[in-house]
């Protein structure tokens, strides 16, 4: 079932929006070659608990049973796609990073997602990263009351692969309020006729994943964190955004 969010819950929403979009303003100020991963996940701890906030990612259990997740934060450098595990790895010029990052405060979620360019980066990489970002904001723009979800997945699509990429089809976008996971599950491809029609109140987060090469993708041996097949690089944006008559309000906007 898809819930609608109640005006006092939305504004609770709004407080987890605003310290996931502050601490992730933080992080993105941080990247720099030779700083690691694991760097970026302890200043996130840090800042949560200046915030009272939880760090939602930590231990959240494995879709498949595994082992939980181990950071705060999901730090994906290059062609990892999402669910990075942050560890000692050095960040180098020319790489990019991906921070996926969301918190819960007074039992509310916000989530966000940014990729960072390492210092100098190539043109392709730089309109790689362009393009994702441009696409999630295309596709938030569709998500208005009345339209249907396809629209913003297949907004999604159309720009990304017009600009030459690819989108990812095993991870999605989803609902979202006290729990960071809810219904629906939000493709970044489709048909613009399919899917729920959107109402007011709706949260979701919108979250395109895209690959410089193909669309395939893998989980690696560490049971989280998910590669592109060729090793081409990949850039991942997402919005934590609630549905309104005209334009949808961001409530992670940094």
């Amino acid at each position: 079932m898809i819930l609608i969010k109640t005006p006092d819950q939305i504004a609770k929403m709004r407080v987890a929006g605003q310290v996931t979009a502050q601490i992730l303003r933080i992080l993105e100020s941080k990247v720099a070659p030779g700083i690691t991963t694991a760097y970026l996940n302890q200043i996130a701890e840090e800042e949560c608990r200046k915030r009272g906030a939880h760090p939602v990612f930590k231990n959240y259990p494995n879709y498949k049973g595994g082992r939980p997740f181990p950071g705060a934060i999901c730090a994906s450098v290059n062609d990892e796609v999402v669910h990075g595990i942050p560890s000692d790895r050095k960040l180098k010029e020319g790489e990019i990073i991906s921070i996926d990052f969301g918190v819960i405060v007074d039992g509310f979620a916000g989530d966000s997602a940014i990729t960072v360019a390492v210092g100098e980066v190539e043109r392709e990489v730089e309109k790689l990263l362009r393009t994702t970002e441009e696409a999630l904001m295309r596709g938030i723009k569709q998500a208005k009351a009345g339209n249907r979800l396809g629209m913003v997945s297949n907004t999604i699509q159309n720009h990304a692969e017009k600009n030459g990429f690819s989108v990812v089809r095993e991870f999605v976008g989803h609902g979202i309020g006290a729990a960071m996971h809810e219904d629906p599950p939000i493709p970044n491809y489709g048909r613009p006729d399919r899917g729920p029609v959107l109402k007011n109140g709706m949260a979701l987060a919108i979250e395109p994943m895209v690959n410089m090469g193909s669309q395939e993708v893998f989980v690696s041996s560490d049971e989280w964190t998910v590669r592109t097949r060729d090793g081409a690089y990949s850039a991942h944006f997402e919005h934590t955004i609630v549905v309104c008559d005209n334009e949808p309000e961001i409530l992670t906007l940094r």
